[in-house]
């Protein structure tokens, strides 16, 4: 199964310089967004774990105020996977 597979280094690299701000930290990628108002932040999170439950791939979700940090990781695979930028993706469309 393709998402079971770890991303090479390289591979993460070049997935992540498509996504503006993500960052790798070990087998995670993570990004902080901000918002004006601290409901902002809670809707996109909602918008986020609806998404999420869609595509059964389940972020860390992190709500401060007026920011909201989100960290993928494929747990199955112990990595990083296309799934979790597959997940990265949509969620900057969300944004």
């Amino acid at each position: 199964m393709v998402e079971r597979t770890p991303l090479t280094p390289k591979e993460v690299q070049t997935n992540l310089s498509k996504l503006p701000d993500w960052s790798r930290d070990g087998d995670v990628i993570t990004k902080t967004f901000s918002f004006k108002k601290y409901l902002d932040g809670a809707a996109f999170v909602d918008r986020v774990a609806n998404a999420a439950e869609a595509a059964d791939h389940h972020p860390d979700i992190a709500l401060g105020f007026r920011r909201v940090t989100v960290t993928l990781t494929t747990h199955s695979a112990k990595g990083i996977t296309q799934k979790d930028f597959a997940l990265a993706t949509q969620i900057e469309g969300l944004a």
